[in-house]
C-alpha cells in the first residue's frame, strides 16, 4: 500500500508542475503531459480505493 502511495505522489507533483507550466506559459507539450498524469492518477486513484476497501475488512 506505501508503494501505491508513493505512486500517487509522485503523479500528482508531475501533473502540478505540468499543469502549471500550461496554464501559465502556454505550454502544449506540458498541457499534454498534464492530461497524461490524470489518467494515470484516476487509474492509480481507483487501485487505492479497491486496496483500501480490502484492508478495512481484515
Amino acid at each position: 500500500m506505501q508503494e501505491l502511495i508513493s505512486k500517487i505522489d509522485a503523479e500528482i507533483a508531475a501533473f502540478q508542475t505540468d499543469s502549471k507550466l500550461q496554464a501559465e506559459k502556454g505550454n502544449k507539450a506540458a498541457g499534454t503531459r498534464a492530461r497524461k498524469a490524470a489518467l494515470e492518477l484516476t487509474k492509480l486513484l481507483k487501485e487505492f480505493r479497491k486496496v483500501s476497501v480490502e484492508e478495512s475488512k481484515k
